[in-house]
């Protein structure tokens, strides 16, 4: 029955996590559109979920955010929307799966390590407010270096032809973005988590006695 009433308030808590997900990636704050691509905070609930509820739980809420990118780029497209919708591609099935790596499998890499981390981190005896920022930057920066390293690898020609840039320069603009939005985000990242998840950890372990990690 314990067990029982454990999973419950698991599968409650990564449901509203999930809401938060949906609800951040549906108004300006969750997706900050920018000249060329969009900025994201909707990766912060994932990071918050993952610490909380362990990898899986982050894994699925970052699925969640993957698959509203993939609805936000294809209702409110952008000039890199077509590295994340599948009904955008410009080269076919290939694309679209490309696509839909870009678009989800790199958001739920963000719980995966973000989890994981926060396991290992806990298991070296880091306390919470030195493992929460990092996990809330390394958190980030995988969202960061997932997204574009990928469209580097699998887009650098269609990513070229809507810059309008040589080949050439594909690398330079995409660090460019790494180490401008991304670092800015992964900041605002270390911040939030670090603020927010100190206290929703201390709720939590409040409520279950420990902080589910499976």
């Amino acid at each position: 029955m314990k067990s029982s009433k454990y999973d419950t308030r698991w599968m409650v808590g990564v449901a509203l996590m999930a809401a938060i997900v949906v609800l951040l990636a549906n108004t300006p704050l969750g997706m900050i559109q920018l000249p060329v691509i969009k900025a994201t905070t909707t990766h912060i609930p994932v990071i918050l979920g993952a610490i909380l509820f362990g990898p899986l739980a982050g894994s699925i809420l970052g699925g969640v955010f993957g698959i509203c990118s993939v609805v936000s780029n294809t209702t409110a497209p952008t000039l890199l929307s077509f590295a994340f919708s599948p009904f955008l591609s410009t080269t076919g099935v290939v694309g679209a799966v490309k696509a839909i790596w870009v678009a989800v499998g790199c958001r739920i890499m963000i719980g995966l390590v973000a989890g994981w981390l926060w396991i290992l981190l806990k298991k070296l005896k880091f306390n919470d407010m030195a493992a929460l920022p990092i996990v809330g930057f390394i958190g980030s920066m995988t969202n960061t270096v997932f997204v574009m390293g990928s469209i580097y690898i699998l887009f650098a020609q269609q990513y070229a032809e809507a810059r309008n840039v040589a080949m050439s320069a594909v690398f330079g603009l995409v660090m460019a973005t790494v180490t401008g939005a991304g670092v800015m985000e992964a900041v605002a990242a270390l911040v939030l988590v670090a603020v927010i998840g100190k206290a929703l950890l201390r709720y939590v372990v409040k409520k279950t006695g420990a902080v589910h990690a499976s």
